[in-house]
Parts: C-alpha cells; sequence; structure tokens
C-alpha cells in the first residue's frame, strides 16, 4: 500500500489538508509535547475522525527536555529562538515533577505524544548510534500514570490530553 502525507511545522498548515485532502499520516514537528500543545484541541482530534495517523516530530523540543537543564544547558537553549525564559521555567517544573516520579525527563517526553489516539509514532533526532539505544530506553522506560495526573494537576499538560498508560 502507498501512503500519501505531508509535513509542516505548523498544524494550522496542515488543518487544510486533513479536511479536504485523502492523506494517510501528516509529520507535524513540535506542536505536540510537554512543551506545547497547540496541535492538541482542533489537529489531533480531527485526524483521529479522519483516520489520519500523525507522526509527532520534536518530542524534546529543540533538545530542552532531553537535556540534564544544567546551567550550560540554559545559555544554550537562551540562545535559541523560541526557547525564552517561560520555556526553561516550564522544563525545569517538569523535571522537578519527573524527578519525584523517578522517571527521566526524557522518558516523559518521548511518551506523551503517544498517548493521544492520532499518534502513530514520535519522532526524535538523533546524531550518535547511542543516542538510538538511550531513546529506545527512554520509550521503553515504566512512566506511572500519577505522574501524568501530577503535570496535569501543575498545569503543565491539559487536562484533556490524553496520556499513555502507566
Amino acid at each position: 500500500a502507498i501512503g500519501v502525507g505531508t509535513t509542516m511545522e505548523t498544524w494550522e498548515m496542515l488543518a487544510p489538508f486533513a479536511r479536504e485532502g485523502q492523506c494517510d499520516c501528516f509529520l507535524v514537528a513540535n506542536r505536540y509535547n510537554l512543551i506545547d500543545h497547540s496541535a492538541l484541541d482542533e489537529f489531533l482530534p480531527l485526524c483521529a475522525e479522519r483516520r489520519i495517523g500523525v507522526m509527532i516530530g520534536g518530542p524534546y523540543y529543540t533538545g530542552i527536555l532531553a537535556s540534564d537543564l544544567t546551567p550550560t544547558d540554559y545559555d544554550i537553549f537562551l540562545r535559541q529562538r523560541r526557547n525564552g525564559p517561560e520555556i526553561l521555567e516550564k522544563a525545569r517544573r517538569l523535571k522537578a515533577i519527573c524527578d519525584r516520579h523517578g522517571v527521566p525527563l526524557k522518558a516523559a517526553a518521548l511518551q506523551f505524544g503517544l498517548g493521544h489516539p492520532a499518534v502513530a509514532a514520535t519522532l526524535s533526532g538523533c546524531r550518535l548510534p547511542e543516542e538510538i539505544e538511550d531513546n529506545l530506553n527512554m520509550v521503553r522506560f515504566p512512566v506511572p500514570a500519577s505522574l501524568w495526573s501530577d503535570l496535569k494537576a501543575e498545569g503543565l499538560i491539559p487536562e484533556q490530553a490524553p496520556t499513555p498508560a502507566g
């Protein structure tokens, strides 16, 4: 079978393809992860309704959620266009809750999008072979349902966001 799809960084540009096209899948980057949930309310339900698979790109949100959030990391991320102090503060809050549950931030970041029924895959970039192994370990890492509940209670992810089974 041949699949037809497209990719863009903004879900708003993909929505007309979902409504009017005959696409099987989309790749949307940085619009559904622990930092940015903008695709949740309109785009992902549309894709689920139309049975269009969504591949999530950027689960680590330009690498912030894959870092240890050390002061060196802060300097690097603050220089990036979309990463202001508020993004770093949110990442710190996410990490604090993950730490309380004994879950690496990377594991929660990689698994979060997979909880949505429209999401068929999460794609993370790798530069080194060891990063592939690390990503496999992170996607397999047990994340308790209580972590997702705490993230919702703290307002870090939307209450209506579906989450992976714990």
